[in-house]
């Protein structure tokens, strides 16, 4: 048995698969925000529940958590996360410590793109990027059915790039000012008029197109997903490529932009198949 965790700002969310894939429990707990030890507690504790009421046969389940941010390298230490509590902190080792198992941990994004790549809306590509439009805005790049993490642990990290082609005002959480996030977050689609908008939506569909060319540009995927909750607008899917090939290097553009498969669980069964897909 596989047990995944997608730890969010609201809500943790526990999965349990089998050999082959199949969900034997899926839960969801409300987030300790703003209470470290709580969080560690929570996930320790959900991880104890699962394998009481599925059945590990006596043999300690694996362990995957996606988390909003990204685990440094080089002290181990939580970065880069929206849900400021946990920077700074240990959490790998932590939840080690409490679970008493190796566990596996990346960026929420990362376990989007996996879980997608996987058996999702990108089954069978070479090179995948996945994208979260929600209240935060994340990539993860997935190649050859593996999560890439990169040198520095932030292998994806579209959203705290500069928009391009805006007169950059807007300051993002993370100190820097112009972050695509600022421009593509559900709450900036919201603020901008929000989807009953007409020209809202026009304004998004032209700033997600010259942030996806940029992707594009560097990275050439075969397939990018869309998740979070933005991704549910159904008009992105035609407009966006019709508007990207403009800021495209190339003649024709061939990469395919598709809607998740597995909805808001593609996280968390990502999460889950960290471990028989990484090294």
């Amino acid at each position: 048995m596989r047990i995944g965790i997608d730890l969010g700002g609201t809500k943790i969310e526990v999965i349990a698969l089998g050999d082959e894939g199949a969900v034997l429990l899926r839960e969801r707990v409300a987030t300790p925000r703003d209470d470290y030890p709580a969080t560690v507690a929570a996930i320790a504790n959900l991880v104890a529940a699962t394998e009481r009421k599925v059945g590990s046969g006596g043999t300690a389940a694996s362990v995957g958590v996606g988390i909003p941010g990204a685990e440094s390298l080089a002290t181990g230490l939580i970065k880069n996360a929206n849900s400021t509590w946990l920077i700074g902190k240990p959490l790998r080792a932590d939840l080690e410590a409490a679970l008493g198992r190796p566990v596996r941990l990346t960026n929420d994004a990362n376990c989007f793109a996996l879980s997608e790549a996987a058996d999702g809306a990108a089954a069978g590509a070479r090179v995948v990027f996945g994208v979260i439009l929600g209240t935060g805005v994340g990539g993860g790049i997935v190649i050859d059915g593996r999560p890439l993490t990169g040198a520095n642990a932030i292998a994806g990290e579209w959203g705290h790039n500069p928009l391009p082609g805006e007169h950059h005002k807007t300051l993002c959480y993370c100190g820097r000012k112009g972050c695509i996030e600022t421009y593509l977050s559900g709450p900036a689609l919201a603020a901008d008029g929000g989807a009953e908008s007409e020209d809202a939506m026009q304004r998004y569909e032209t700033r997600l197109a010259r942030s996806l060319a940029g992707v594009i540009n560097l990275l050439d995927p075969d397939v990018i997903v869309l998740g979070g909750g933005v991704s549910n607008i159904d008009r992105l899917y035609e407009n966006v490529p019709r508007l990207w090939g403009q800021h495209v290097f190339s003649d024709t553009v061939a990469t395919k932009l598709v809607k998740h498969r597995h909805g808001d669980s593609s996280g968390v069964r990502g999460a889950a198949w960290l471990w028989p897909l990484s090294p």
